[in-house]
């Protein structure tokens, strides 16, 4: 055998074809199969895979790309879609009440710490003050006027039956005792106000619970000197109803409406689930977030639920409108994508569709396709010419 008889021999030998050879050999497989796959199929090797007219693409019967293929209906996505808000625990603001003095003077007694409970009418304080002295000493002084004018217009009316008093006199005296009157009404209002009833014989103004709850802020200590009334002492919030506050993203304003339902989770109780319904909007956005503010508001007689904890908000969206496929679907070509929609059985047309959300399952397609459409699902990329 010459010498090019055995360099050929070597060449074709399998025992000594080098990776790279290999490489090039399966290359060169693969290209002549899918040149198989031009638009009229004439290739001689043989099936034909598909063929193209115009805009369709026509998958023959014996063509072995229907074996890769899969179809799938696409179905409308009319249902709601959830959207999840960020939120928080608040306390109902009709239900936070802080404690001011209304007089000046000296704690002479604090009886609560923050965090107590206490319940309406429960004193908290008490304030040794002059103001409630001589506020106590009016009161009683309008009282001993009154009785004297009253004594005064008894005798002026008997004087006057008998004849021995003009009209004049009994007119005064009726004039002393309304005013006398009048006066201790308006003393006696003012000790009311200052809650001071109770310490009238102390000389000392009690400051008293306005609703049960808990102390959850307080800024005295026995021995303060009280001498702003504008000033809070102490704050009792009622925890008996709280509002969850969810911020709305301005492009959701219009799913929030009051009434909607609710489902909330809270990051202090996973995997527990409240539900409740919007029962407030705010009218305008917040200016530094672009947000609104809903509130739901939840009973919580236990006290579970407290003033600052992490929430989040699910509420129901509108429909989203258009159709889900399965992300197997899409084409990608240059900046387009597209889908091969079946115009009848193993006849597909291209559609350039438009999506919106995406899940790494799902897309959400908003234009190109609509419910009912049968789209490849699978192997679409083997027609993606």
């Amino acid at each position: 055998m010459d010498s090019s008889h055995r360099q050929n021999r070597n060449v074709l030998c399998p025992n000594v074809l080098c990776p790279n050879v290999l490489c090039l050999a399966l290359c060169l497989s693969l290209l002549s199969l899918l040149s198989a796959c031009g638009k009229t199929g004439e290739t001689g090797n043989g099936p034909v895979m598909f063929t193209q007219d115009r805009n369709l693409l026509v998958v023959p019967a014996n063509s072995p790309l229907r074996s890769h293929l899969a179809i799938q209906t696409v179905e409308s996505s009319g249902a709601k879609q959830t959207i999840d808000l960020p939120a928080s625990v608040e306390a109902d603001p009709h239900r936070v009440v802080n404690i001011l003095a209304p007089l000046t003077g000296r704690v002479a007694a604090l009886n609560v710490q923050i965090g107590d409970h206490v319940k309406r009418g429960q004193v908290m304080a008490v304030i040794a003050s002059g103001d409630m002295a001589q506020a106590i000493f009016d009161d009683d002084k309008a009282r001993d006027a009154l009785a004297l004018a009253k004594k005064a217009l008894d005798r002026a009316r008997g004087v006057h039956t008998a004849g021995g008093a003009a009209d004049k006199d009994l007119e005064t005296a009726q004039s002393t005792y309304n005013q006398a009157d009048a006066e201790q009404v308006r003393a006696h209002n003012r000790l009311l106000a200052l809650n001071g009833t109770e310490a009238a014989q102390a000389k000392q103004l009690m400051l008293t619970a306005p609703q049960s709850g808990v102390i959850t802020a307080l800024s005295i200590a026995p021995g303060t000197q009280v001498g702003d009334p504008t000033a809070t002492l102490m704050t009792v919030t009622n925890v008996d109803q709280v509002f969850v506050t969810a911020n709305v993203a301005e492009g959701d304003v219009g799913d929030a409406a009051v009434g909607s339902d609710a489902a909330i989770t809270l990051t202090a109780y996973p995997g527990r689930i409240f539900h409740g319904r919007v029962s407030t909007v705010n009218a305008v956005l917040e200016p530094d977030t672009r947000r609104q503010k809903v509130r739901i508001a939840l009973a919580n007689p236990d006290g579970t639920l407290l003033p600052n904890m992490y929430a989040t908000v699910h509420l129901a969206g509108t429909p989203a409108g258009g159709v889900w496929v399965p992300q197997s679907a899409l084409l990608m070509n240059n900046d387009t994508i597209s889908v091969l929609r079946e115009v009848r059985p193993w006849v597909f047309q291209r559609r350039i569709v438009r999506i919106s959300d995406e899940t790494d399952a799902t897309a959400h397609v908003l234009s190109g396709l609509q419910a009912g459409d049968r789209v490849v699902v699978r192997g679409g990329v083997l027609l993606n010419d």
